[in-house]
């Protein structure tokens, strides 16, 4: 007890020093290396939250006729300088006081795309490296989804010549030419550990070949090759027996896309892994498949990997691990762990001793539905953890259909006698099967956040089913992409568009970490429309992730009501919201300059919720 509470006294004493400070960064999108995304800033809380008012906008400039891009990225904020990537991918720094312009760098000006981006060409954010000298190197890290890193000196925006070819490095560098020629490329911040830059990446993920999903390190200065570690593991390799015969060979997928965690101190870089290509159907990738859908721990110096957790095996529905896992300290038992708590599209927290990989709380082997797709082999069981429970529904049948209304409610009973219904974990199937949760989750790239003040993990989550269907390929095709493709990733929705489950939609989740338990759960989002037809708040789908804070609050936007929103962190009451120019499809930041805290947002609206796009980023304070 006198250990918790001599930690519980030295954090609100950093809470109270940041506040103190005229100045406190952001530095990384995830704002410390193992992103809790906490900060310590109490000038904006509970008690005057309400008197939020936009401080600053600034204009991308980058909407030609209404349309636009998704922005997806965290600012980060060092020693007053804003850094944040636009929908087209420019890198811009701004006075984070004011939202004025310094400088801009576009990669596409400077060397045009040579291959398509992956992903659509999303950005969440740039990293920010120094040498740790006064008046010395200060480098923004910059990965495109083309498959290139640019270097650009923090202070001009001038590409670094000893990087790499004249500032840029080609990532595919290292493949053969048939690889080269297949998406790749960052879309989310590459992480920082020393003089290494660390980077997940998007790749192909069928069905047919696909670049590799390996995480890769290179020097910082000069653009060099690291290492690399094998994501689909090679022969001679820990984990290659998990894939029956050459079936690792060309495997995409297994990608850390969602970017890394680092601890510092242990020299670990961590990830969560998504899961391998083709998505959904495995009848050529026969066993378990590691390390697809595997927590990782990797030595930050050499690569190696330390320790993995698979969450999930032999994945037949795009249930990516997809976000770095937040690296967390807990209280077990009278015990402070130092943890990895790993949100999934699953709707699960599993969360990790940090030295070993081993579950700190119990996950059972739950037997699962088999697969009558020819030649598939899903797996028996599923891990599953008995804590924290789900934060998301895990089933779809007549029981937990829409209520909204009695029309809607037909609607989606008539389409679910077409097809496959029932529990998480039915596998794909001819016939058409709902996949629940969704393929954007539960959890998404929104990740979660971490008070370590109260051992709180923020996490908003989608109920969003969907419904997969296995097509035959034609007989010209099999011989490329196997024996079969899909008819889309199609959305179960009634006759007036809204998800075929029984609301909230879209849920903010308080889970104690220490515990096992929530502490509180929220609908998160509105459809002003249904509300106004006497429908309960139902939460809406979301995209973009929370941030807490000292001052007792959770900010988050992400959702398709384009608002901002302010929780009480302890209880889930929401006491603020505001309108945003458009969708707010990322994760805000919060810092402080000049002795006050600002909150900023991107508001670049459109992407998968199809709202009307954006260009803005906005930065909220108190009135003078």
């Amino acid at each position: 007890m006198r250990i918790i509470l001599a930690v519980l006294w030295c954090l609100l004493g950093i809470a109270a020093s940041a506040s103190a400070q005229k100045s406190v960064d952001w530095p990384g999108v995830g704002n410390d290396p193992g992103c809790m995304r906490y900060s310590p800033l109490n000038q904006i809380n509970r008690d005057n939250v309400a008197r939020l008012k936009p401080a600053w906008v600034y204009h991308t400039g980058e909407l030609k006729g209404g349309a636009g891009k998704t922005i997806e990225c965290t600012p980060i904020v060092v020693d007053g300088v804003m850094y944040i990537t636009t929908g087209s991918l420019r890198v811009v720094a701004l006075e984070a006081a004011s939202g004025k312009e310094l400088w801009q760098f576009d990669p596409l000006k400077e060397r045009p795309f040579t291959h398509h981006p992956a992903s659509g060409g999303v950005n969440r954010g740039c990293a920010y490296w120094s040498d740790g000298q006064p008046g010395g190197e200060r480098r923004i890290i910059h990965g495109t989804s083309d498959g290139r890193l640019f270097s650009l000196d923090a202070r001009s925006g001038k590409l670094d010549a000893a990087f790499g070819e004249g500032g840029v490095r080609d990532l595919r560098q290292e493949f053969e030419p048939r690889i080269a020629a297949l998406d790749y490329g960052p879309t989310s911040a590459p992480v920082i550990w020393r003089d290494t830059i660390m980077i997940g990446v998007s790749c192909g993920e069928g069905p047919g070949i696909a670049s590799p999903g390996d995480i890769r390190a290179f020097d910082v200065r000069a653009g060099k090759q690291l290492w690399t570690f094998h994501t689909v593991p090679r022969p001679g390799e820990f984990g290659n027996e998990t894939w029956e015969r050459d079936s690792w060979k060309n495997r995409g997928g297994a990608n850390a896309w969602g970017g890394l965690s680092v601890d510092p101190g242990r020299g670990l870089v961590l990830a969560g892994l998504g899961s391998a290509a083709f998505d959904f159907y495995g009848g050529d990738r026969k066993g378990d498949n590691l390390f697809a859908n595997c927590v990782i721990a990797l030595d930050a110096g050499t690569g190696k990997r330390v320790w993995h957790f698979q969450t999930l095996r032999h994945d037949l529905w795009d249930h990516d691990l997809p976000t770095y896992p937040n690296l967390v300290t807990v209280t077990h038992h009278g015990e402070r762990i130092d943890a990895v708590a790993q949100v999934t599209k699953t709707g699960y927290v599993f969360l990790l001793d940090r030295e070993t990989g081993k579950p700190l709380f119990e996950i059972k082997d739950q037997p699962v539905p088999a697969s009558d797709a020819p030649g598939e082999h899903a797996a028996a069981t599923q891990p599953i953890p008995v804590k924290p429970p789900s934060f998301a529904a895990q089933f779809l049948d007549e029981t937990n259909v829409t209520d909204i209304g009695p029309a809607n409610r037909a609607s989606v009973l008539e389409q679910l006698r077409k097809v496959r219904g029932g529990p998480a974990f039915n596998p794909p199937s001819t016939q058409g099967t709902v996949v629940i949760p969704g393929f954007h989750g539960g959890a998404n790239w929104s990740g979660a956040s971490f008070d370590p003040t109260t051992g709180l993990l923020y996490v908003n989550s989608n109920n969003v089913p969907n419904i997969i269907t296995l097509a035959e390929s034609q007989p010209g095709e099999k011989a490329r992409i196997g024996p079969y493709s899909h008819k889309g990733y199609i959305r179960f929705l009634d006759h007036e568009g809204y998800p075929a489950i029984k609301p909230p939609w879209g849920v903010l989740s308080a889970i104690n970490l220490n515990t096992g338990e929530f502490a509180w759960r929220v609908p998160l989002g509105e459809h002003p429309e249904l509300t106004a037809r006497g429908i309960p708040r139902t939460g809406t789908e979301t995209f973009g992730g929370s941030i807490v804070t000292a001052g007792g609050l959770v900010f988050i936007a992400g959702t398709k009501d384009e608002r901002i929103h302010a929780f009480d962190k302890a209880t889930g009451r929401m006491i603020w919201e505001h309108p945003l120019p458009a969708g707010g499809y990322a994760t805000p930041a919060t810092y402080q300059i000049d002795g006050r805290q600002y909150l900023v947002i991107a508001a670049g609206g459109a992407g998968k919720l199809g709202t009307k796009a954006g260009d803005a980023f906005v930065a909220f304070r108190l009135p003078d």
